[in-house]
């Protein structure tokens, strides 16, 4: 706050307001680190970027005690990178809008730490049922078909760790999904200056209220493993599979992801890249003037190529 002789009051010269310096408390509100505006942060943000100075705040009130991450993986990947596998993921992009991926239009593109819940757990499957195994060969002009049948029993643990599951409601759930893997090898213990510069979240729910998810995203993998340990058979018939999880652990990890929307005709185009890998999951829009631009200017070149190719058969 500045005084404004003008005014004789007390002025912010980032928002304008007078006499703002005693903030109204409110839900969700903070206040600027650097200009002392009002910043709606809502219930679930940790690191903001003050639309009035810019300034990356980190309010480490809110990540403390129940909402103190265990990890963080910090981001390996700049901005200017992100865009570059953007552009590589588009190909040439010869009909896309001009103004995607613009200077102008990356400008607000942010990097978050996306809040996840990492499990530990391990599934007890087994299976009973009945393979067969098919063989085919010829002899002359007669072709022989042979079939083996087999009773299959199978019991195996498959332990998984790490399985992540994102707490944010912002986030689409299986746009989050598709941003795996990422290397967890390379987690460290939370400290707040990681995000500095970065936009984050604490988890919006509990590792209770998502633990179903988890399982149900393990039991599918359990399941992959299973089938892949009988694809010596031509064909399966089930009798009976089950698959049990046990000795389920979680833990509280930020990981980071590269968001950019680009808005085209009113409608959103959101594009997110893995802040470590550099995995892109995306759509880029069309823009149909170009197509038409770029058809009219092929079939322009394809007429004026027959035109001389007859005046060329003429002259001969």
């Amino acid at each position: 706050m500045v005084y404004d002789p003008s005014q004789r009051k007390m002025h912010c010269p980032y928002c304008d307001g007078i006499e703002t310096h005693a903030r109204e408390e409110g839900k969700g509100m903070e206040v600027c680190l650097n200009c002392g505006a009002s910043i709606d942060a809502g219930d679930y943000r940790s690191a903001v970027k003050c639309e009035y100075c810019g300034n990356y705040n980190i309010f480490e009130k809110r990540v403390e005690e129940e909402y103190k991450p265990r990890f963080i993986l910090p981001f390996r990947i700049g901005k200017k990178e992100a865009v570059d596998k953007i552009a590589k993921s588009c190909g040439a992009r010869l009909f896309m809008p001009e103004s995607f991926l613009s200077e102008a239009s990356v400008k607000e593109m942010e990097g978050s730490y996306v809040p996840f819940w990492l499990y530990d757990m391990t599934a007890d499957v087994s299976f009973r049922g009945t393979g067969t195994r098919v063989r085919v060969w010829r002899a002359g002009n007669t072709e022989y078909t042979e079939t083996s049948w087999y009773q299959i029993c199978r019991e195996m643990e498959v332990d998984f760790q790490k399985l992540p599951v994102d707490a944010s409601w912002q986030m689409d759930d299986g746009v989050m999904d598709l941003m795996e893997p990422y290397q967890y090898q390379e987690l460290v213990d939370f400290e707040p200056e990681y995000m500095s510069g970065f936009l984050a979240e604490v988890y919006n729910q509990t590792a209770q209220e998502l633990s179903p998810r988890a399982e149900q995203k393990a039991g599918k993998n359990a399941k992959v493993f299973l089938r892949e340990s009988m694809n010596q058979y031509t064909t399966l018939m089930p009798q009976q599979e089950e698959i049990l999880m046990k000795n389920r652990r979680e833990s509280f990890a930020l990981l980071p992801v590269w968001w950019y929307r680009y808005r085209y005709r009113e409608k959103d185009y959101d594009f997110f890249v893995n802040g470590q890998t550099g995995k892109v999951i995306g759509k880029a829009p069309i823009s149909m003037p170009r197509v038409f631009a770029y058809s009219g200017m092929f079939f322009g070149c394809m007429t004026a190529i027959l035109l001389l190719i007859r005046e060329l058969l003429e002259v001969l």
